[in-house]
C-alpha cells in the first residue's frame, strides 16, 4: 500500500469530505458531526485540519484549534487537538501517527509548545498511539467529559476521558518522532526489574453468539497500594469487543479503572508509557518529574 499523502485542508469541498468521514468513523449521531462551516472558520483563525489521502481519497484527518490554558503564571496559548479520525479499514496502518506527526510540525511552526486532547483510557489502540508512540503524558482524569454520548462507539457508557499533555519541544517527544524512534517497551523490561502490576484481572469464560467459548477480562474488586516509582495498570486489550460481548462488564471496567487512575494521579503518578504485547495491555504509571523528559 502506498504511503498516504498528508496535506492541509482548506476548501469547502475538502471539509465536506471530512464531514462524510466523521459519519463513517463515529456512526449513529448526526448531531455530533462537526460541520464544514465550523471547520473552515477554525482554519481561518489559526486552526488546523490535516488530511491523509491515498489515490486522492480521504482516509484520515486531524482537527484542532488554538486554545488558552490557565497556569499559576497566568494564561498561555496552546493547541487543542479535538478529533483524529481514520477510516476503519485503514486503522493500524500508521495513518494516525503520520497525521499527528504533521500536526506536531505545523503547531511548532505556529510558535506553540503544548498540545492537549482527550481519549478514552480503556481503548488500547489509542493509548498505544498517544502515550507510547507519540510521547504524550497524562495525569488528568476527567469524568463524563462529554456527558451522554449518542454515537455508536460511545453510547451507554460514561464518557470518562484522559486529557493528555503533548509537550512537543521536549526530548521525550522528539525521540519518538525522529528518524530513529524509540522501540516499544516489553513486559520483560519490567519483570527483570521485579515490578508487578497493581492488580491481576480475572479471566472469565463465556459463550459467544456462535456458541463458542471466549475469554473476557474482568476487573478485580481491589488493587494494591501505590508504592514505588513505577506501577503497571492493566486494561482490556480490546475494550470495544469486550463491550459488544458483555456491556455490564464494560461498565465494571469503566468504574474500576476510574478509581485506579484517579487514585494514582492524586498520589502524584503520571501515565508515561504503554505496553501492548501478546494480547495484553498495560499503562506505565511513573512518579517523578523526570518522566516528562
Amino acid at each position: 500500500m502506498p504511503a498516504p499523502v498528508i496535506k492541509l485542508l482548506e476548501s469547502p469541498e475538502e471539509m465536506t469530505a471530512v464531514e462524510d468521514l466523521q459519519r463513517l468513523v463515529w456512526p449513529g449521531s448526526e448531531t455530533d458531526v462537526v460541520p464544514a462551516h465550523m471547520l473552515i472558520t477554525a482554519t481561518h483563525n489559526g486552526g488546523l485540519v490535516i488530511g491523509a489521502f491515498i489515490e486522492e481519497q480521504l482516509i484520515g484527518f486531524a482537527f484542532g484549534f488554538p486554545g488558552i490554558e490557565f497556569t499559576p503564571d497566568g494564561p498561555r496559548p496552546k493547541h487543542c487537538s479535538h478529533m483524529l479520525g481514520i477510516r476503519p479499514d485503514q486503522r493500524d496502518s500508521g495513518v494516525g501517527f503520520a497525521l499527528k506527526r504533521a500536526q506536531w510540525q505545523m503547531v511548532r511552526k505556529q510558535g506553540l509548545d503544548h498540545i492537549t486532547w482527550t481519549y478514552d483510557p480503556l481503548l488500547s489502540r489509542n493509548a498505544n498511539l498517544n502515550i507510547a508512540k507519540l510521547g504524550a503524558v497524562c495525569n488528568n482524569y476527567r469524568r463524563s467529559e462529554y456527558g451522554d454520548m449518542r454515537d455508536g462507539l460511545n453510547a451507554g457508557l460514561p464518557s470518562d476521558r484522559f486529557q493528555v499533555d503533548w509537550w512537543i519541544n521536549t526530548r521525550r517527544v522528539e525521540r519518538r518522532l525522529g528518524k530513529r524512534p524509540r522501540g516499544p517497551l516489553k513486559l520483560e523490561n519490567f519483570s527483570k526489574a521485579e515490578l508487578h502490576p497493581l492488580y491481576k484481572p480475572i479471566i472469565r469464560t463465556s459463550r459467544n453468539a456462535q456458541g463458542g467459548a471466549e475469554k473476557l477480562l474482568q476487573p478485580p474488586e481491589h488493587f494494591s497500594s501505590l508504592e514505588g516509582p513505577l506501577l503497571l495498570a492493566e486494561i482490556p486489550s480490546d475494550f470495544t469487543a469486550l463491550k459488544e460481548a458483555d456491556f455490564a462488564l464494560a461498565r465494571d471496567w469503566r468504574f474500576f479503572s476510574r478509581e485506579v487512575f484517579e487514585t494514582a494521579f492524586a498520589a502524584g503518578y503520571i501515565a508515561t508509557d504503554f505496553i501492548h504485547e501478546d494480547g495484553r495491555s498495560f499503562y506505565v504509571l511513573s512518579n517523578g518529574d523526570s518522566t516528562l523528559e
